[in-house]
């Protein structure tokens, strides 16, 4: 197979963690073609919807990991799958990737995760879909109904709606001084809207990513455990990722999602989970495949491409 990754700058990608990375090492060595292709070459001319794509032969030194082999303008149908892992901001310019991209699926081409799903499930605000799985939230961008939300809970969290990786997010108790500054900040003086979740002790535990790939829930997660005096467990801030079995009950949440988020297109799903709530469902570029396989021998990444080449 032909297998294309649109991903952020190849410079700026970290062999030793990137779980696209690990999805294009899995696929050369099951012999497939790796392609890359930057966001920014995507359009779309007479309906057909083309991209400059990098033919790269993947290594395994991490200072070192990839080659070029050429760079042409391809159509996305012309490759057997393509895989958008652009990390956000969830932009305008990433929303208007994904009609080019659902142009290029209504044109015969294989895109994961699905373009319109993309697009649809807000990574914090789909969770309203499932209300009997998460902690207390409210998505809203009025002071008043935030300020509110926190006199009657005491302990909160804050946080935007499009941010990743820890970015943004407040803990704000009933007594908290600045609260009227931090709301002010997140929803830039009540434009933008912004959740607010129960705060969960269970954090200390660990802030867990489970993964969905094509249907199946994969049995191990990655905890994602603060570092001393953080709120948030976040790699990107600091956390430490600990490989570990599902509970019941996250098992629970994750096999009634699995199928109904992959019957939308979703290949490739992270669903948050903190004390057996769920906290987010993320479906741009879900993470934490190497740290899995490191800890666990468990192979996601190869999955990926198993279920993409029918093998799975």
């Amino acid at each position: 197979m032909k297998i294309a990754f649109i991903v952020d700058p190849l410079a700026g990608l970290k062999a030793y963690k990137d779980s696209s990375i690990a999805m294009m090492r899995a696929a050369q060595a099951r012999g497939h073609s790796v392609f890359t292709i930057q966001r920014e070459t995507l359009s779309a001319r007479d309906g057909e919807v083309s991209a400059q794509a990098v033919a790269l032969e993947v290594h395994s030194d991490d200072h070192a990991w990839y080659s070029e082999r050429g760079t042409q303008k391809l159509p996305l149908n012309s490759f057997d799958a393509v895989l958008m892992r652009q990390d956000p901001p969830f932009d305008a310019e990433y929303v208007a990737a994904t009609w080019l991209l659902e142009r290029a699926a209504a044109n015969g081409a294989r895109i994961f995760n699905n373009p319109a799903a993309i697009r649809n499930h807000s990574e914090k605000v789909s969770i309203a879909e499932f209300p009997q799985f998460t902690p207390t939230t409210l998505i809203a961008r009025e002071a008043g109904e935030l300020n509110a939300f926190i006199d009657e809970l005491g302990d909160v969290i804050l946080k935007p709606l499009d941010g990743m990786g820890g970015s943004g997010i407040f803990r704000v108790r009933r007594d908290e001084p600045n609260r009227n500054a931090i709301i002010e900040m997140l929803t830039a003086l009540g434009t933008r809207t912004i959740m607010a979740q129960r705060y969960l002790p269970q954090i200390a535990e660990g802030d867990k990513r489970v993964l969905l790939i094509g249907g199946e829930v994969m049995p191990y997660c990655l905890a994602r455990i603060p570092m001393a005096g953080e709120t948030r467990g976040n790699l990107a801030a600091g956390g430490r990722g600990v490989a570990m079995p599902l509970t019941a009950r996250e098992r629970e949440i994750a096999e009634y999602l699995a199928p109904v988020l992959w019957s939308r297109g979703l290949l490739i799903v992270g669903l948050d989970m903190i004390g057996g709530h769920l906290t987010e469902i993320n479906v741009t570029s879900p993470t934490c495949m190497v740290e899995i396989a490191t800890q666990t021998g468990y192979d996601i990444a190869g999955k990926v491409i198993d279920v993409l080449s029918g093998t799975s």
